[in-house]
């Protein structure tokens, strides 16, 4: 088991503009992945909001070398532009036979869509022994504005804030010879689960996030929210 988590002491938080008291931003704009965060965080004491939420921004150049690094980086980068404590996620496949790729590249492999992703994946598959074993990975970070409040313009970078949460989750499986499935999204029709017996896209929502690498990693946040007591930025004087 490759999961693991990270916790800071949420005592040291800074204080931030009563408007923005409770608010999480939770730095995607990716449906499938809202749909899923949301079902998992529904019961969380904390103001949810999406980048659709907001203004819109650049997205920040994902220099990183690893998931961990990347979801750190999104975080910081809308923690912010926007003045709120941000929780961001990066995701992707991992495949064995190829060394580990798409990886980090996972949301940029070649193809317009993800019928024409498959299809050269498994052009690059083909030379490979079966099985192809694979994983699912997620690694998320939770940070806050280094001062609490909402900078002077949106796209105003301001420093790295604190980092309050991380975690890093893993589903293992393999890759089907062709896709199945229509529930899920991204690469879930060609992962295969064996303890399921089929693909992610086979499942309904509820079995999905209960193994799913999503699910893991923010089911540890929520954790850590529960245990903690975090509740978002304080109002001043509260």
């Amino acid at each position: 088991m490759n999961d693991s988590a990270h916790r800071s002491n949420p005592a040291s938080r800074p204080e931030a503009d009563g408007a923005l008291a409770g608010t999480v931003l939770l730095a995607t704009t990716n449906p499938g992945k809202v749909r899923e965060i949301r079902l998992i965080l529904h019961d969380v004491p904390v103001r949810l909001l999406t980048l659709a939420d907001l203004p819109p921004i650049e997205e920040p150049e994902e220099t990183g070398a690893t998931f961990e690094e990347n979801a750190l980086l999104k975080a910081r980068y809308y923690a912010a532009w926007s003045g709120l404590t941000t929780v961001a996620e990066d995701s992707g496949l991992a495949i064995d036979a190829l060394g580990g790729r798409p990886g980090i590249h996972s949301a940029r492999y070649p193809g317009e869509t993800y019928a024409e992703k498959f299809a050269n994946l498994y052009a690059e598959l083909a030379p490979h022994p079966r099985p192809w074993t694979a994983r699912f990975v997620c690694a998320l970070a939770l940070v806050e504005p280094a001062d609490g409040v909402r900078p002077p313009a949106p796209g105003v970078r301001g420093a790295d804030g604190d980092v309050l949460f991380t975690a890093r989750a893993t589903v293992e499986g393999e890759i089907t010879t062709a896709p199945r499935g229509t529930n899920g999204f991204g690469y879930d029709p060609i992962f295969h689960y064996p303890p399921y017996g089929g693909t992610l896209a086979e499942q309904d929502h509820a079995r999905k996030l209960a193994v799913a690498h999503r699910g893991k990693a923010f089911r540890m946040l929520r954790e850590w929210w529960a245990q903690s007591g975090f509740q978002g930025p304080k109002a001043p004087g509260a």
